[in-house]
């Protein structure tokens, strides 16, 4: 049976882990090799796996996923192929949460309450849905908590306080901290002051902070990880598959995920 992301972020605390959360845009390289990726990364050490769906207006994802979501819209990957190949997957891959990444108008257009019954019948657990309307998201509210799906919030640096403390007003699983002002995408080097931002999402919510948008080696997990309770960690694994060969391209993806769950493992 599938862990909820609370059961999986009580499990981590306990043992005194820190959550690895990759993130895989669905159907990409190809439909079939996206689902060698979702194994790969299970093997790999995630805690979590956070699948994007394509979308073709995607304006929190950077140059690599967006040029991966395009990859996978030329292939025809919907919405709709997305949810049926997740629940032909789960049946391998059960234990641990997934979580969608997609906008507000294609689900608007399927349908909150479908959505839903979707995602939980194929084994996912959350979603994020990066440009929701607060005013307008009663539908979405309600449809999360029947099912139930975790609605993981993104926060970000210049989030002011009252926003900060609506966006977390209703949230579950856990907290996404945009780690820079701007798209997704590997960087080099440190990352803002890491310590002083957690803190302050911390007086808002007692939920797991998790950082994103920039994680691309050891060394940056491990310091993130001593301010939070883990990373999410997507560009850095998918641009490989956008300029090597499929064989080499697994291969460099693997290699940076292992490097960043060592780091994880050594921030402890």
């Amino acid at each position: 049976m599938t862990a909820t992301l609370q059961e999986t972020f009580d499990g981590l605390r306990d043992s005194g882990k820190k959550a690895l959360i990759p993130y895989l845009m669905s159907g990409f390289p190809t439909t079939a090799r996206f689902a060698e990726l979702v194994a790969m990364v299970h093997e790999a050490g995630a805690d979590a796996l956070e699948i994007g769906i394509p979308f073709t207006d995607p304006l929190a994802d950077g140059p690599v996923i967006q040029a991966a979501g395009q990859t996978a819209l030329e292939q025809g990957v919907t919405l709709t192929r997305t949810m049926a190949q997740l629940r032909e997957l789960k049946e391998t891959v059960p234990e641990i949460p997934w979580i969608v990444m997609s906008y507000w108008n294609p689900i608007s257009a399927f349908g909150w309450n479908k959505f839903a019954r979707t995602c939980s019948r194929s084994g996912v657990t959350g979603w994020i849905i990066p440009d929701r309307d607060l005013d307008e998201g009663l539908d979405m509210a309600v449809a999360a908590r029947m099912q139930p799906i975790d609605t993981i919030p993104l926060v970000a640096p210049t989030t002011p306080a009252a926003r900060m403390k609506e966006v977390l007003a209703g949230a579950s699983g856990f907290v996404y901290l945009v780690s820079v002002t701007g798209v997704t995408g590997a960087r080099r080097g440190s990352f803002l002051d890491l310590d002083r931002y957690a803190q302050r999402v911390r007086r808002y919510t007692k939920l797991p902070r998790c950082v994103g948008f920039g994680i691309s080696n050891g060394e940056q997990a491990a310091a993130a990880a001593q301010h939070t309770e883990g990373v999410i960690v997507g560009s850095a694994l998918l641009q490989p598959f956008l300029n090597q060969p499929y064989r080499n391209a697994r291969r460099e993806s693997e290699k940076r995920l292992v490097d960043i769950r060592r780091g994880l493992d050594r921030s402890r």
